[in-house]
């Protein structure tokens, strides 16, 4: 049987009879990846733990007919237990993962893996607030997938910004003369914060107000379920607490 190696990230995974699970993965290489990890649920597994949501491992695989068969896989990020060890964390990487399984397909996205991972690993070393690191995360996933948003010139016409009013349908801040009716305006602070976010200035992210953080995400929110045409069920229990 034919097999390949490759770098992935478990995002997230299924019962299959007894013992068995399926287990959906994006890859670097290969793109998104769905295949049978044999007798992982049986205490004896060698491998059941590196095969769990948020972990990073290298994989081996023999094709299948309808689903690749794992047959070995190593740990190379063991982001899972320091991630669902808080709560905050736990629940922005479920929306990240399904994004990833969203935004990718069978071709994959080498910038959506390794911004998945980065983000991933993030998340374990708590280096950012998990809210702040998710709304980056999504607007960099999106603007990968190539809806980038516009927070300074109108996303319709064109004209420089700085605009106020936010239209998710539109592609982001548009001219007061091309706004609909009773849309949102931003304040200065929240575009600041969006554009960090989307830039990765993290101390321009980190010094933003809470009224700004959560203007912020309510927009990327908006934004994000505009784009992918679908709720992301586990959106409704992130915790903005922290």
């Amino acid at each position: 049987m034919p097999t390949y190696r490759d770098e992935a990230v478990v995002l997230r995974t299924h019962k299959l009879g007894e013992a068995d699970r399926i287990v959906t993965m994006l890859s670097r290489e290969h793109g998104k990846i769905r295949a049978v990890a044999k007798g992982v649920r049986r205490t004896a597994s060698k491998f059941g733990a590196r095969l769990e949501p948020f972990m990073v491992a290298d994989i081996q695989c023999y094709i299948g007919r309808s689903l690749d068969i794992i047959q070995q896989a190593e740990t190379l990020g063991s982001y899972g237990s320091e991630i669902t060890a808080d709560y905050a964390s736990y629940t922005a990487a479920s929306v990240m993962v399904e994004t990833a399984d969203k935004v990718t397909d069978d071709d994959g996205s080498l910038q959506q893996y390794l911004l998945l991972v980065g983000a991933l690993r993030s998340l374990s070393r708590r280096e950012h607030n998990p809210s702040l690191t998710l709304d980056s995360y999504l607007l960099r996933s999106l603007s990968i997938a190539g809806w980038a948003p516009s927070f300074v010139d109108c996303a319709v016409t064109g004209a420089p910004g700085p605009h106020s009013v936010f239209v998710a349908q539109l592609g982001g801040v548009v001219a007061d003369e091309v706004a609909p009716p009773g849309s949102p305006r931003l304040s200065a602070d929240t575009l600041e914060l969006l554009g960090a976010l989307l830039s990765g200035t993290w101390d321009v992210a980190e010094a933003a107000d809470e009224r700004s953080r959560s203007q912020a995400s309510g927009v990327v929110a908006a934004y994000t379920q505009f784009h992918l045409e679908r709720s992301l069920r586990s959106i409704q229990h992130v915790d903005r607490s922290a």
